[in-house]
């Protein structure tokens, strides 16, 4: 079983690695204003698929009124792009749940186990929201971090080993661990929404990207979702130092590590409501915060030794 589980791995980064190229082909494809198949779209869309004002309104309906949609719904691509994640993602997951029986815990108890976990998270928070939001156009970040972090745990020991004494709570260890991916990958999500929000600047500068107030709404309520799960993550944490090494809090690396990217995501939500900070700098917030993410992921690697 643990070698199926291993081969269900490799099965599921190729088809990750699939679904970026094809959300990059997608990506492209809309930058130049081409597509596979142009399809009609209704007079009228959703808010969250890029409707913010009454004069875009407007634009929409003069296009459908003479033949195509300029901005149609997602081309055959797109489709195409959130097929193979999908099945890079249900890949990866029984991969997952295959390790976890095997092992009987939570499959994240070491790097290896953690970083597929942490690259499903992502997967998964981007192919939630893309459903709901019109997003697909970004997926190349969200996929293209998934699939360095996977590529990344293929370099990595994958051989199944006994916990150390102080991770051997597994109740404890699945829950405190299984957050922390959770929010990882949202948190993700939201860089994402960041880094095309700094490029689609207020004026919605690029037609092929969401625009800058679809990008805002996403990136604030996978923060909204991902910040509570991220601070009891920790609340769990240091209960767990508490009982393996009798002290709630030591100011290692990697409990300052979370503290920080904690307190900058706090500071994004307090800052996205204040008209000086709101719009790029809360942006840039968001790709601090997760480059705090990755440091709190990797902090026992890098100071720990």
């Amino acid at each position: 079983m643990a070698e199926f589980s291993s081969t269900l791995f490799s099965v599921g980064v190729i088809f990750v690695a699939l679904g970026f190229a094809a959300h990059v082909g997608h990506a492209v494809m809309l930058a130049n204003g081409r597509r596979l198949m142009p399809s009609l779209a209704p007079t009228r869309q959703p808010a969250y698929a890029g409707v913010v004002t009454g004069s875009f309104v407007q634009e929409r309906e003069k296009a459908v009124a003479g033949g195509l949609d300029t901005y149609a719904s997602p081309s055959p691509l797109s489709r195409v792009a959130i097929g193979l994640t999908l099945a890079g993602f249900i890949g990866l997951g029984v991969s997952m749940l295959l390790r976890g029986y095997v092992v009987g815990r939570g499959p994240w108890g070491n790097m290896f186990e953690f970083t597929v976990a942490f690259a499903f998270s992502v997967l998964g928070g981007y192919l939630l929201l893309q459903r709901r939001y019109a997003i697909r156009s970004i997926g190349f970040i969200p996929t293209g971090v998934a699939l360095a972090m996977l590529l990344y745990a293929s370099s990595l020991p994958s051989e199944i080993a006994p916990l150390v004494p102080a991770l051997q709570n597994a109740p404890l260890l699945t829950i405190h661990v299984g957050m922390a991916v959770i929010s990882y990958g949202i948190f993700a999500t939201s860089f994402a929404a960041g880094v095309a929000y700094l490029a689609q600047g207020q004026h919605d500068r690029f037609a092929w990207l969401p625009s800058h107030k679809v990008l805002d709404e996403v990136a604030y309520r996978s923060v909204i979702i991902g910040f509570p799960i991220f601070a009891t993550m920790i609340i769990l944490g240091s209960w767990w130092a508490s009982i393996a090494w009798s002290r709630y809090w030591g100011w290692d690396p990697k409990e300052t590590a979370a503290l920080v990217t904690w307190l900058v995501y706090a500071i994004y939500l307090h800052a996205r409501n204040q008209r000086s900070w709101a719009g790029r700098p809360a942006a840039l917030l968001l790709v601090v915060g997760f480059g705090m993410v990755l440091v709190t992921y990797s902090g026992s690697l890098w100071f720990s030794g």
